[in-house]
């Protein structure tokens, strides 16, 4: 039995790059392509392919040391999470990227098929290539759509952050001069992307003045208003004196309210009147 496992091991590892391609033609053979596709496909076909013979490999590999499970699981983990990077950047749905996998089955299950029946190999053989076949795939399922939605999750994250930095953006109006103006809700994430930017900004820009507008801020509670006095007095420390504009007047009640102190920041009505008194400073 052992000895069979083998032979069917060594067919699948020297026909890998032959069952690949059989696997890769006929996967895209009943696909609806548009022209751009098939070119897009066409550049990396090559790339794909090798992909394929190497995931083949493994199966062979496996069944040639199938006493080596933890080993040949490992194996075929490093393929997953290999490839489902890969697949991702590629820009591939992971629904249609899964649907390899069946024609992985049939195919290879085709080539252990023939060499069974020209070798006359016993039932027992084929329910270990079972085993081992069946079980390898379902682990290269699990790990290939795990780094799939892992690499996915990483380009939402990093598109968030992005977004959120444009959510900070400090606009030079004269030398010396800014503004910052602030829109939406401000969540603990945006809050240190405000610390961390603004004070960037403020640095790079070589600033003495900023005017915090918050006219399109919806909510100011006690979390907002303590992030936008740490961000002021952080301001202070590095030469730069803050005017706050755009207080609504539900936001003036909340904050009355909630009983916030705005002793020690200089409040004015809208940017007009927050620019005339930094006009007024700098001529005194």
């Amino acid at each position: 039995m052992n000895t069979e496992l083998r032979v069917l091991g060594e067919m699948i590892v020297n026909r890998k790059e032959e069952i690949a391609r059989v696997v890769h033609d006929d996967r895209y053979s009943a696909a609806n392509l548009t022209e751009a596709q098939k070119y897009e496909l066409q550049k990396q076909e090559e790339d794909i392919l090798e992909i394929r013979s190497d995931f083949i490999r493994v199966f062979g590999e496996a069944l040639i040391d199938h006493s080596e499970k933890e080993k040949n699981i490992d194996k075929i983990s490093q393929w997953g999470e290999e490839t489902g990077e890969y697949i991702y950047k590629l820009g591939t749905s992971l629904d249609e990227a899964l649907k390899d996998m069946r024609y992985y089955r049939k195919h290879i299950w085709k080539a252990i098929k023939e060499e069974a029946v020209s070798k006359n190999m016993a039932a027992v053989t084929i329910m270990d290539v079972v085993s081992v076949i069946d079980s390898l795939m379902d682990n290269a399922i699990y790990s290939f759509s795990l780094t799939f939605v892992k690499s996915h999750e990483k380009s939402l994250e990093h598109a968030k952050t992005a977004l959120l930095e444009l959510s900070v953006p400090v606009v030079p109006l004269l030398p010396g001069v800014g503004v910052l103006p602030l829109v939406g809700n401000v969540d603990t994430e945006r809050a240190r992307l405000l610390m961390e930017q603004t004070l960037e900004h403020a640095v790079n820009l070589k600033l003495t003045h900023l005017i915090f507008d918050i006219s399109g801020v919806a909510i100011v509670d006690t979390m907002v208003a303590d992030q936008l006095f740490k961000v002021i007095s952080a301001l202070s420390l590095v030469g730069v004196k803050t005017i706050m504009t755009g207080i609504r007047p539900e936001v003036a009640h909340t904050m009355v309210s909630l009983g916030l102190n705005l002793d020690g920041i200089t409040v004015k009505a809208n940017l007009h009147q927050a620019f005339k008194e930094i006009q007024a400073i700098k001529q005194g």
